[in-house]
């Protein structure tokens, strides 16, 4: 009798019947993915063939049961026609082995009888250590695994004298027999003995990685691995650090983990621990690193925070250099040299801007690189400076010019912007004697002492700094920057980063309808909306009160809360804070009239608890910067996303004992204009699916330690929303029509989506944009010939971000007429069969044309969708953020690293014009001695599938592991021709992809991450090979190609 529930079970002919005899029950099946079901199939049926066997041993012997395995093996053998299967079959003599030993040099040379040493747990079987009376002690299996291993890995928070000394002796002649060892730990709270550290660096074969970085790393895991040449690794992975009391007399939970029975566990945690040992995160440890080991110790001890070091790393974090990938991408593709970085408020935007200061530096050797770096406060001016020095490794560099400090030198100035005019800096320098400018909160920008100096110099560099890019008169500090943010640092990441604080997010059902408030230019009428929330006594009372009700339900503690509200007006906010003061929770507004000495004393008073909330206007945030802050309540709609980001950042600051923001979002029927899902999907960490799958799956996709709760009424009208806006083609034709209206700007492509913050693949599912605007009535309608084709392909052309093919085709359609062929080089014709495929799929001779340049021309005949694919190549163009490098496989390639290809552009580019019938993840072109590695991390439909997931993966920039076809051994002419493709002159590319397929369901391409060498391979049938590529992973894709990264780890 099947019981109401979950499964995860295949289904047989027992289960399929038991389901239809009960109707009154719903079944929820799905097929098994193509890519686990090797791992289901098999799992399932070693169930059944275990209890086969145990019935067949309960009537007879051992004997049995192996004709039985080796009857199957034979049908294996058959069905796969593979003959190594044959070699597998079970020895009639049914025996286990334990263990080959070297005779000569050894006791059991002369004393077969000497017992081995092995763990009394299973080598193949995993199991659980509670410090159970009948148990094993793990201490002593630790003991025997180490004598047992060929190579050992600890992961540990903590190493204690105590616990070490316990294993000392048997890591010591594991080291001296050859035995390598590799040890990751912390300086976290102290609790490391330097002791125990300078010991271990002490033995042969022996590395040790320390994190100094606790405030944002937090390395809690505790896992010890044990790896072995026969393939019978182990792991111990649980709560024990390295000391006395965990590893022998605590109340510790540990899982031994075997290879043999969860192979693809051990993979990751493997393969995640390489990725940590790899990264910069964790730094060598040798005898001279003592003095730096003691000092963190100490200062955690006496402090809990990680001690400052005087100099920085000099490479950045990931996240950074994405930025700093982006601002080159704005340099150096699109020549703006007056650039926006926007980030949260404590996301390190000075850290960044040191970065980029440097490698202007390293562009301009021998050069005075005079820096301006101009910030409105003496604190934020040293901290700055402090920055440099440490990036630049350099603490004489620079000089503070603010308050009573005065420089000794104009070339490197860090200066007040209140000095800045009262010294008439600009009138004792020359308007290009700075190189390099950065103004801190750049915001202030519109201020007349701003002005005049912005107005002044003549940087190549200009950098603009700023968590507020929308300020609260409603003018925008865009305008400096050609319209454009040159990098944001996005709320997840920062999250992730720990450089924020996580967010648990309500959404609540208000008590007010907004869908027939007037929707003027943009937004909601503020006046309307100002008096629905006041004026209307029943309305508005009714609502606060919901709002006070809310804030009872969600907060821990009233009395603990330091809480921000963003109203729609100075009414607004006033009216607010009365009726709080009503209910006993005493609160104040602020509004644009208020001083500085009224903002600083509600600063005071809301961190000291005499008042529990300050309500402002909306982004009226510059006097509101409180990193107390731990609630924020959103009581109107915000309809501009940065705006919307801005006030969530001011609430998202890292404070002593705050765990994290709780946001009590008051969502109620809204004007259909009115985009719910930009707001969302900002706040998810992958946009890899569609935000209403999010919403109904419970938002998966959030930073670690954040949560979003939607009331059953306001996921409702969140839905609705969301499906009769952007998300659907009669949303999209809405916008269209009234976009001039709503945005002032003329009706584009590149308008339209940059004004909607659109993906531009959402633009063509079903349609062009030509005939979405004619379906709007804004274009005449039109009939072209070939618009059901080009449809489909613009779907392809969306995916187009190599530079150089889309200024070849720019350069080419416009004056296709007077093309010829014959007349292009190699390179550029291969570039023209990449469009032909990308078009039409196939080759032009398939098509019927007499040449590729005869299709071309008859696109012609579609004129307006025409000019669209231009316009889509031209998008493309301007929306590229990373600067792409020339193939590394000659002039004739036109493939250049870090671009998006798909399958058939891949193997056209290498004049490969069948590209349809490549099926399997890897093509050998013999004629060009090259092998094409198509490799998609997330094999499996699903979003995770440990089966598949840790197979192929980047373990750090420049080194990628990839698992070869099952049938591919170490001996054979193909798994030879890998590892020796040097000496055989042969090339080995990767192509690169997340998963199968894109957020919008369309067949991902994948990015060319270059020619790699082979370093080293693991096992056989498949191989595990890791490769070392030439040129290293870009930031943006790091992220996606490192299966193991998490947050708080580079």
């Amino acid at each position: 009798m099947l019981k109401p529930g979950l499964y995860e079970q295949v289904v047989n002919k027992e289960i399929a019947n038991a389901i239809s005899v009960h109707p009154d029950l719903l079944s929820i099946t799905e097929s098994i993915d193509e890519t686990e079901a090797p791992k289901i199939l098999s799992n399932y049926i070693a169930s059944i063939l275990e209890k086969g066997l145990s019935n067949i041993g309960d009537r007879g012997s051992v004997d049995a049961q192996v004709r039985l395995v080796n009857s199957l093996v034979s049908v294996i053998a058959q069905a796969t026609d593979e003959i190594a299967f044959d070699d597998l079959s079970v020895d009639e003599e049914a025996r286990q082995l334990l263990a080959l030993i070297e005779k000569r040099d050894s006791i059991h040379a002369v004393c077969k009888k000497t017992k081995v040493i092995r763990p009394e747990t299973s080598m193949a079987q995993s199991s659980l250590f509670t410090g159970a009376v009948h148990e094993p002690s793990m201490m002593m299996e630790l003991k025997k695994e180490i004598a047992s291993s060929d190579h050992i890995d600890m992961l540990v928070s903590f190493i204690k004298w105590s616990g070490l000394r316990l294993l000392i002796d048997e890591i010591e002649k594991f080291t001296k027999r050859g035995g390598k060892l590799r040890v990751i730990t912390t300086s976290y709270m102290g609790a490391t003995d330097a002791k125990a550290i300078e010991e271990l660096s002490k033995l042969e074969n022996t590395e040790i990685k320390i994190s100094y970085d606790t405030k944002r790393t937090r390395l809690h895991a505790k896992t010890y691995m044990f790896h072995r040449e026969t393939g019978f690794n182990t792991a111990y992975v649980g709560s024990s650090n390295l000391s006395n009391v965990a590893i022998s007399s605590g109340l510790e939970w540990n899982v031994k983990i075997t290879a043999q029975d969860l192979p693809e566990t051990m993979q990751k945690i493997r393969a995640t621990f390489d990725s940590y040992w790899n990264s910069s995160e964790f730094e060598d440890y040798d005898a001279e690193q003592g003095d730096r080991l003691a000092q963190a110790l100490r200062s955690e001890r006496q402090s809990g925070r990680s001690s400052t070091l005087p100099l920085f790393d000099v490479s950045p974090y990931p996240y950074q250099q994405e930025i700093l990938d982006k601002l080159e991408a704005e340099r150096s593709i699109r020549n703006r040299y007056k650039n926006l970085i926007v980030a949260a408020t404590g996301t390190g935007k000075t850290v960044i801007s040191a970065f980029d200061y440097k490698r202007f530096c390293k562009d301009n050797p021998g050069k005075p690189n005079r820096l301006l770096f101009v910030a409105h406060r003496e604190e934020i001016l040293k901290q700055s400076l402090a920055c440099f020095q440490g990036i630049m490794k350099n603490q004489n560099f620079g000089d503070l010019f603010v308050g009573a400090y005065r420089p000794d030198n104009l070339d490197h100035l860090f200066i007040s912007i209140q000095t800045f005019q009262s010294q008439a800096l600009d009138e004792k320098t020359s308007p290009d004697f700075y190189d390099f400018i950065i103004v801190d909160e750049f915001h202030h920008a519109a201020a007349p002492t701003y002005q005049r100096l912005l107005e002044h110099y003549t940087p190549k560099i200009l950098l603009g700094l700023t968590a507020t890019p929308e300020r609260l008169d409603g003018k925008s500090v865009l305008s400096y920057f050609d319209g454009r943010i040159a990098a944001e640092i996005r709320l997840p990441e920062a999250i992730d980063r720990k450089l924020l604080c996580p967010f648990q997010y309500f959404g609540i059902t208000d008590t007010v309808d907004l869908a027939d408030v007037k929707w003027t230019r943009g937004g909601y009428d503020k006046t309307e909306l100002s008096n629905l929330y006041t004026i209307n006594q029943l309305v508005a009372e009714r609502r606060a009160d919901n709002i006070v009700r809310s804030i009872e339900k969600y907060v821990t503690n009233i009395d603990e809360v330091k809480g921000l509200g963003f109203c729609v007006s100075v009414a607004h906010a006033n009216f607010m804070a009365d009726c709080f003061n009503k209910w006993g929770i005493p609160s104040i507004s602020l509004t644009g009239n208020s001083d500085d000495c009224e903002r600083n004393t509600a600063k005071q008073r809301l961190v000291s608890g005499e008042i529990r909330f300050i309500f402002v206007v909306d982004i009226y945030n510059e006097g509101v910067d409180i990193p107390e802050v731990n609630t924020v309540l959103f009581l109107r709609p915000t309809e501009s996303l940065t705006i919307f980001l801005q006030q969530l950042g001011r609430g998202l600051r890292l404070s002593e004992g705050k765990e994290c923001l709780t946001v009590l979002d008051f969502i109620g029927q809204a004007n259909k204009k009115y985009r719910f899902e930009e707001k969302f999907e900002a706040l998810l960490s992958s946009s890899a699916k569609d935000i209403r799958t999010e919403i109904k799956n419970g938002f998966v996709s959030l930073p670690k330690g954040c949560y979003i709760q939607l009331e059953p009424k306001a996921k409702q009208y969140i839905f609705d929303n969301i499906n009769a806006s952007l998300g659907r083609k009669s949303g999209i034709i809405s916008r269209i029509k009234s976009f001039t209206e709503e945005s002032g700007l003329p009706l584009t492509l590149s308008n339209f989506l940059s004004y909607y913050h659109m993906d531009i693949r959402s633009i063509y599912k079903n349609a062009t944009f030509s005939r979405l605007c004619a379906q709007a009535g804004v274009i005449d309608n039109f009939i072209e010939p070939d618009e059901k084709l080009l449809t489909k392909a613009f779907n392809r052309l969306c995916t187009i971000d190599s530079r150089r093919w889309i200024v070849f085709l720019l350069k080419l359609l416009p004056d296709i007429d007077n093309v010829s062929e014959d007349n292009l080089e190699a390179i550029e014709y291969r570039m023209l069969q990449m469009l032909q495929f990308t078009i039409w799929q196939k080759s032009a001779a398939d098509c019927g044309f007499a040449s590729t340049i005869d299709g071309l021309r008859r696109l012609q005949q579609n004129a307006r969708l025409y000019d669209e694919l231009q316009d889509i190549l031209r998008y493309q163009l301007d929306h590229i953020d990373f600067i792409d490098q020339a193939s590394d496989l000659g002039a004739e390639c036109p493939l250049d690293l870090y671009c998006n290809y798909s399958r058939d552009q891949i193997l056209v580019s290498m004049d490969y014009f069948k590209p349809s019938s490549v099926r399997e993840g890897v093509k050998y072109l013999p004629d060009k001695k090259m092998d094409l590695f198509f490799i998609t991390l997330n094999k499996s439909n699903k979003d995770y599938s440990p089966t598949t997931m840790y197979k192929d993966y980047s373990i750090n920039q420049w080194l990628f592991h990839w698992q070869s076809q099952s049938t591919t051994s170490e001996d054979s002419p193909t798994g030879q021709r890998y590892i020796h493709h040097k000496e055989k002159d042969n090339r080995i590319l990767l192509f690169v992809r997340e998963s199968k397929k894109d957020s919008f369901g369309r067949t991902a391409p994948y990015t060319y991450l270059g020619a790699a060498e082979y370093v080293q391979h693991e096992g056989s049938r498949p191989m595990s090979i890791t490769w070392k590529l030439h040129s290293p992973i870009p930031a943006k894709y790091l992220k996606k190609t490192n299966q193991m990264i998490v947050g708080g780890t580079r």
